[in-house]
């Protein structure tokens, strides 16, 4: 279930650089991805900016407190720890080095 909850997160993050005018929501959301969309935004009552990023076999998703960080075990992607105060661009580069 995560791995798709990823692959949708990584499809928005990566569609995102496009233009403004461009349409970046896809065609199909699996039900796993759009509940947890859903509660990132408190059901529609917060807006919701996101940063996420993968490398080789790690997962990051930036939130305002810190960098989670995901490992794939074949299958899935599993919480491995969370980077208190990090940013992406540095998370990427401590798993990088």
């Amino acid at each position: 279930m995560l791995s798709r909850t990823t692959i949708a997160l990584l499809l928005f993050a990566s569609t995102a650089v496009g233009a403004a005018s461009t349409r970046i929501a896809p065609e199909v959301v699996p039900h796993p991805t759009a509940m947890f969309l859903a509660s990132l935004s408190g059901d529609g009552r917060q807006q919701v900016t996101f940063k996420a990023a993968a490398m080789g076999t790690h997962f990051f998703f930036e939130e305002p407190a810190g960098v989670m960080v995901y490992a794939y075990d074949g299958r899935d992607y599993r919480r491995q720890t969370f980077l208190k105060g990090y940013t992406l661009s540095k998370a990427i580069k401590k798993y990088r080095d």
